[in-house]
C-alpha cells in the first residue's frame, strides 16, 4: 500500500492510497484456497475441485470481496499510521478508471477533529435558583385530581343548577318515540356550560334541583358523526341525581384512599415530591445554560465543518416539523429563513460545546458503567413491540454507533454534573415565576458566542427569538461528547457508482444527535352515548 496526502488545511485532510493489483490477486489465492475443499463440482470428488476451476465459477465474487477488504484495512491503516481522529465518516471514492488486474487507486477525504487545550474548568461560578414548594401549591395540585376523578362536593337538595355545576344524570333518548341505539346512560356526569353534548341540551338542564325529572327536545346537526341520527328531532327523558359543585373538589382521607393511598396526608407528600422534581428541573435547567454559556465564551477553536453542516440539518428538521404545525406555515418559515444564519451559529455553538464537554470528561474520567448502558438500551426498547425489543437491543449491542448515540445524552449529563461539583455555587430563592422568567429571559439569548478567527459579529448583540424554546434547545449540546470518548467506529461512506464499495473503516467520531424516544399515543375515550358532543 502506497499513501500519498494530497490535501491538509485547517481540519481538512485527503490521500491518495495505492493497492497493489499482487496484493489484491493474493487475497483472491487465499479466498480460493480456503473455500475449495467445501466446492462441490460434476466429476470431481469432495474437496478436489482445482483450484482454478474454483477461481473461474467464483471468480467476479471474490475479487470484488478482496478488493473490500483490502480498501476497508488500507483506511484503517491509514488511520493509525497518521494518528487521525476523524470527525466523521470519510468519503472513499474508487478511481473509475479501474479494472480488476491493475493497481486499485482511491481517494480518502475527511475532516479531523481539532486538537483541544485541556479545558479550564477551575472558576466557573454559578447561581443556583430555589423555588420552595407552597403548601397552596401542594393543595391546588391535589385538587385538580379531585376534579378530574370527579370527587367534588354535593350541592343542597334546594340548589338550583347553574353553569359551573356538575350534574350527575341518567338519561333516556328517543326518536319518534322509540330509543335508538346508544341513547341511554346512567350516572353520567355533565357540567353545565361546557359544551359537551349537543347544542341545547345543556341549556335546557339549567335551573332543575336534585331528584327532578324532565323532558327535553333537541335536534341533531345535521353533520351529526351517527348518519342515522343527524339531522333528527329527538326527546330525552333526564333524571338529575344529584348537584355537584365544580368549583369545590372534595379533598379528605376517603378520596385518598379511593386513590389506593392511606390517606390525604401521603397525597400530598407524594404530589409534593413531584412538584420539588419539576422545581429542580428547572433549576437544573437555569443552571446548566449558565455553565454552557462560561464554556463558551472561555474557549476558542476551529470545529469540522461537516459536523456543524450535519448539526444545522438537524436543527432545520426540527424546526420545519414545527412550522409545518403553525397556523400560518408559510409565515413560520419565512421567519425561519429569515434567522437561518443564527441557527447555523447554534449549530457550532452545540458541536463546539460537545467537543469541548468530550474533552473535559476524558480528562477526568467521566464513563457510562455497563449497568447504565443496560438500562439505557432496556428503556429505549421500551418504545418498540415485543417482537421487535430483542431485535433492537441487538442492533445496539453490534453497533458501536448506535450504541454511542444512546450513551451521548447520560454521557453529556454526567460531566455537566462533574463540572457543578467543581464550581462555586451560591444559591438564592426565587419564586417558580421568576426562575421561569429567568428561563425565558435567556431563551431569547439566541446568539451564541462563536469565537472562530473571523466571526465578525459582536458579543453583544441578541436578537429576540419568537421560538425561544426551539432555539435555546437548539443552542445547547448535541450530546456528541461522550461518542468522541469512546471513540466509536465510523463507517465511511461509500463511493456512488463506482465498480466497487469499500467496507467500514474503523474511526473515532462523535455521534450525532441522540434518538429521540416517542411516546405511545393515548387512545382516545369511546363515547358513552349518542347524545355526547358532535
Amino acid at each position: 500500500m502506497q499513501t500519498v496526502e494530497t490535501l491538509n488545511e485547517g481540519l481538512k485532510r485527503a490521500y491518495t492510497v495505492t493497492i497493489t493489483s499482487k496484493d489484491i490477486d493474493a487475497r483472491v489465492d487465499k479466498e480460493v484456497k480456503a473455500m475449495a475443499p467445501q466446492v462441490r463440482m460434476p466429476g470431481f470428488r469432495p474437496g478436489k475441485v482445482p483450484a482454478n476451476l474454483v477461481k473461474k465459477m467464483h471468480g467476479e465474487a471474490l475479487q470484488r470481496d478482496a478488493l473490500n477488504n483490502s480498501i476497508q484495512e488500507s483506511i484503517q491503516k491509514l488511520i493509525a499510521d497518521q494518528k487521525l481522529r476523524p470527525a466523521m465518516q470519510p468519503s472513499v471514492e474508487l478511481d473509475e478508471g479501474f479494472e480488476f488486474g491493475k493497481d486499485a487507486e482511491i481517494k480518502v477525504a475527511l475532516e479531523v477533529l481539532p486538537d483541544i487545550a485541556a479545558p479550564s474548568i477551575e472558576g466557573i461560578k454559578l447561581e443556583r435558583l430555589t423555588v420552595e414548594v407552597a403548601d397552596a401549591q401542594v393543595d391546588e395540585a391535589a385538587g385538580r385530581i379531585a376534579t378530574q376523578q370527579g370527587a367534588l362536593e354535593e350541592k343542597g337538595d334546594d340548589h338550583v343548577a347553574q353553569d359551573g355545576d356538575t350534574l350527575v344524570i341518567d338519561f333516556l333518548g328517543k326518536v319518534d318515540g322509540e330509543a335508538f341505539e346508544g341513547g341511554a346512560a346512567e350516572d353520567i356526569k355533565l357540567k353545565l356550560g361546557s359544551g359537551q353534548f349537543i347544542p341545547g341540551f345543556e341549556e335546557q338542564l339549567g335551573g332543575v334541583k336534585k331528584g327532578e325529572e324532565k323532558v327535553i327536545e333537541v335536534t341533531f346537526p345535521e353533520d351529526y358523526g351517527a348518519a342515522h341520527l343527524a339531522g333528527k328531532l329527538a326527546t330525552f327523558d333526564i333524571k338529575v341525581k344529584s348537584i355537584l359543585d365544580g368549583d369545590k373538589p372534595k379533598l379528605d382521607d376517603d378520596f385518598a384512599k379511593s386513590l389506593g393511598l392511606e390517606g390525604l396526608d401521603q397525597l400530598k407528600d407524594l404530589l409534593k415530591g413531584q412538584i420539588e422534581q419539576e422545581h429542580n428541573g428547572l433549576t437544573r435547567t437555569h443552571m446548566k445554560r449558565k455553565l454552557l454559556d462560561q464554556l463558551a465564551s472561555a474557549h476558542d477553536f476551529d470545529v469540522p465543518p461537516s459536523m456543524v453542516e450535519a448539526e444545522f440539518e438537524q436543527i432545520w428538521q426540527q424546526l420545519q416539523h414545527e412550522a409545518s404545525h403553525e397556523e400560518d406555515p408559510a409565515a413560520a418559515i419565512a421567519e425561519m429563513e429569515a434567522e437561518k444564519d443564527d441557527y447555523r451559529a447554534i449549530a457550532v455553538r452545540r458541536v463546539r460545546l460537545g467537543l469541548l464537554l468530550s474533552e473535559i470528561g476524558q480528562a477526568n474520567g467521566v464513563t457510562v458503567s455497563d449497568q447504565e448502558m443496560n438500562r439505557l438500551i432496556m428503556q429505549a426498547a421500551q418504545q418498540y413491540g415485543p417482537q421487535d425489543r430483542e431485535r433492537f437491543v441487538q442492533y445496539v449491542r453490534q453497533d458501536p454507533m448506535a450504541a454511542a448515540q444512546l450513551r451521548a445524552p447520560l454521557y453529556e449529563d454526567k460531566v455537566v454534573d462533574f463540572l457543578f461539583d467543581k464550581a462555586e455555587v451560591t444559591d438564592r430563592a426565587v419564586t417558580k415565576e421568576e426562575l421561569e422568567a429567568a428561563i425565558e429571559a435567556e431563551d431569547g439569548d439566541i446568539k451564541p458566542h462563536v469565537h472562530g478567527q473571523d466571526c465578525g459579529h459582536d458579543h453583544d448583540e441578541k436578537p429576540k427569538a419568537k421560538k425561544a424554546a426551539s432555539k435555546k434547545a437548539a443552542a445547547e449540546p448535541a450530546a456528541e461528547a461522550e461518542a468522541v470518548a469512546e471513540e466509536a467506529p465510523a463507517k465511511p461512506k461509500k463511493a456512488a457508482a463506482k465498480k466497487a464499495a469499500p467496507a467500514a473503516a474503523e474511526a473515532d467520531a462523535p455521534a450525532a444527535e441522540a434518538a429521540a424516544e416517542e411516546k405511545p399515543k393515548k387512545k382516545a375515550a369511546p363515547k358513552k352515548a349518542a347524545a355526547k358532543a358532535e
